[in-house]
């Protein structure tokens, strides 16, 4: 009998990923807001979410030999340009103070689900231990 480490992660895992990514692309407008015509990027978080937990992501096999895509779970969230409340002169549209808010949230939401990723591998331990 074999255990799907994708499957018994599930969502947490899946969520980590795409916090990392958002991390890495509010971090990218924070550092580009000084540039001129820099357009900060995002994607909406939830949405992305919500689609892999309702298997919105589905990849469909044509050869025998494919790899199953169960537990495939959320690819590349469509990036989107953010519009500024108040733009500037130079085009660059990050907002340095949302910027920053949405990062520390980013962040905590991040330790959240390693947090919960830790305790549940910390019970497959367990139930491989017999504990």
């Amino acid at each position: 009998m074999s255990i799907s480490l994708d499957k018994s992660l599930g969502l947490p895992a899946q969520a980590l990923k795409l916090q990392a990514k958002r991390s890495q692309l509010l971090a990218s407008n924070i550092a580009n807001a000084d540039t001129p015509h820099y357009k900060a990027r995002d994607f909406d978080f939830g949405s992305v979410l919500r689609q892999a937990r309702t298997g919105g992501v589905t990849l469909r096999t044509t050869n025998t030999r494919h790899i199953d895509p169960v537990g495939f779970g959320v690819g590349n969230p469509t990036i989107k340009y953010r519009v500024p409340a108040n733009p500037s002169l130079d085009g660059n549209t990050v907002e340095l103070d949302r910027e920053r808010s949405r990062f520390a949230q980013n962040t905590l939401q991040y330790q959240a689900a390693l947090h919960f990723l830790g305790g549940r591998i910390r019970s497959l331990l367990g139930a491989i231990k017999g504990e």
